[in-house]
């Protein structure tokens, strides 16, 4: 029987699209999250990456250190509505070094936009974040972007998504011409022309043509520019792949857009399309099964810790996706974990730092918790049973750190700043159980060294030192007869922060020695 909360419930659900951004570092991520959130109103005046001498930060770069250098380093939430649709993006790091939180975030995401740069392909990065996707089968919609510059050309960057990516495409629209000759794109959905002029594009010149073949696109686009369309066009035609939608959600067949996102240039096309054909909230495994985003009770899982988003309150704010039910503010729920239930009194929505307090959420929505120190990443919460949704994998580090204190006084909030930014995922920690008692910090990336050693400054007050450990593996293990003493070469044995035996390793030789020590024991690059 269908009740009035359930009909609301699923009236909510299918207005919601809930997605990421993925991308390779300088692809423009970050400047087309700005022009989408201009489309939908959240803000006036989108300010770029490059405009960093006028303050004008883009909006979802809110800490220090990103403001300083120009990268994206944590996963902002942006919510607005547009065309009645409430949309929650996603923004993730493109930056190498900030994967592993990129992979937590894209959990809570239900399809994601890819974003290539026309002149590089597909680069690493988005190589690793598509793979995450795809082990996933979310559905992945592509924009090609920075057509007004000089990159390869559209058929070398479908073959590329199908030959590095293994993923079929549909150019829902295709460029006339690109770098300096570029002069707009042909949508082959709605057969019309949509005009480049340089600029902010804050209106798009559109035409409505009876097809490519049209008079009119030849006026426009000149000779040569009009027979190499037609030419591509004809091949599309009848060598291309049929829009499918089912191949769409199953994550098999990306639709592809064409444009320019420094120059608001086909972003509101893509964004009126990804709305039509991009899936609602899904439904997620637990414990106890399927659940359903149209399920009366609320249930809900964090994907994200992050402290001091308001330096000025030195707060700890818990994202949690919604899963199902209704959220209501002040609502009790169970978190499942501590088996204690807890009252929501706080929560929050977001245009990255910037909050309000949100009333009512449904499934697909990201809302903010403020977290006294009970919450960790992948806890789950629920009206009612243990749901528990299955647990954030925490990925193998490649990089290692022994840190010191410069003044010894600063001991407690050391001990907070690395208890707090460990919870956020910022930075693995693990302890010596033999001899004297060191801290060993691991981590994806560099980058992310630079980010602990600023924020502890910053954030805590605390001076600290990192000196390089000479390790690049580490595996967690699952054995009854742990023997300590066998791992004395070229690797130490150490804990996790939930007490879990890792065993660092300084190369592979000593990573298959100790392998073939321990027969009886398993050694894992993802946390049991």
């Amino acid at each position: 029987m269908t009740t009035p909360l359930i009909e609301e419930i699923q009236t909510e659900v299918h207005k919601r699209r809930t997605f990421a951004i993925i991308s390779h570092p300088d692809a423009g991520k970050t400047t087309l999250t700005e022009k989408l959130l201009l489309f939908g109103g959240a803000i006036r005046l989108a300010g770029t990456v490059k405009a960093r001498k006028s303050n004008k930060h883009a909006t979802s770069d809110w800490m220090e250190i990103e403001k300083q250098r120009g990268i994206s380093v944590t996963s902002s939430v942006m919510q607005f509505d547009y065309e009645g649709n409430r949309v929650n993006i996603l923004d993730t790091p493109g930056h190498q070094d900030f994967s592993e939180d990129t992979f937590r975030t894209l959990t809570a995401a239900d399809s994601a936009v890819m974003l290539i740069d026309s002149a590089k392909g597909v680069e690493t990065q988005t190589k690793k974040l598509f793979q995450v996707c795809s082990k996933r089968g979310i559905p992945i919609f592509t924009f090609i972007n920075k057509m007004d510059r000089e990159g390869q050309s559209p058929f070398e960057l479908l073959e590329e998504l199908e030959q590095v990516l293994g993923i079929r495409s549909y150019p829902m629209n295709w460029p006339i011409g690109s770098g300096k000759q570029f002069c707009g794109v042909y949508d082959r959905q709605h057969v019309q022309l949509e005009l480049f002029q340089g600029g902010e594009h804050r209106e798009i010149q559109v035409s409505k043509v009876s097809g490519y073949r049209d008079p009119l696109v030849k006026e426009i686009a000149g000779e040569f520019l009009f027979k190499q369309l037609c030419d591509d066009l004809e091949l599309l035609d009848v060598a291309g792949d049929p829009l499918d939608l089912e191949k769409v959600r199953r994550g098999e067949l990306t639709p592809v857009f064409f444009g320019s996102a420094i120059n608001n240039f086909g972003v509101q096309t893509f964004l009126d399309n990804f709305l039509e054909l991009a899936p609602y909230p899904e439904p997620r495994n637990s414990s106890v099964g399927v659940i359903s985003p149209f399920g009366e009770k609320f249930t809900g899982y964090v994907f994200k810790i992050q402290a001091n988003m308001n330096p000025a309150h030195r707060d700890r704010i818990a994202f949690l996706r919604i899963c199902s039910g209704k959220f209501e503010r002040g609502m009790s729920v169970k978190h499942v974990r501590i088996g204690k239930d807890i009252k929501l009194a706080q929560p929050q929505q977001f245009l990255a730092q910037d909050r309000d307090i949100v009333d009512t959420a449904y499934p697909g929505d990201i809302i903010g918790l403020f977290d006294p120190g009970i919450f960790r990443i992948g806890d789950s919460l629920s009206q009612g049973g243990d749901v528990v949704f299955d647990e954030l994998p925490t990925f193998s580090p490649e990089l290692f750190c022994k840190v010191t204190v410069k003044n010894a006084l600063k001991q407690k909030q050391y001990q907070k700043g690395v208890d707090q930014l460990t919870e956020e995922g910022t930075i693995q920690v693990f302890r010596t159980i033999s001899g004297f008692d060191e801290t060993i910090l691991g981590v994806v990336g560099q980058l992310q060294f630079e980010v602990f050693e600023h924020r502890m400054k910053s954030e805590y007050g605390v001076e600290i030192q990192l000196h390089r450990a000479n390790y690049a593996f580490a595996r967690w293990l699952v054995d009854d007869k742990i023997d300590p003493s066998k791992f004395r070469i070229n690797s130490t044995l150490v804990k996790d922060k939930k007490d879990n035996y890792v065993a660092l390793f300084e190369n592979e030789y000593a990573l298959r020695t100790a392998v073939e020590k321990n027969p009886t024991a398993k050694f894992l690059e993802i946390a049991p």
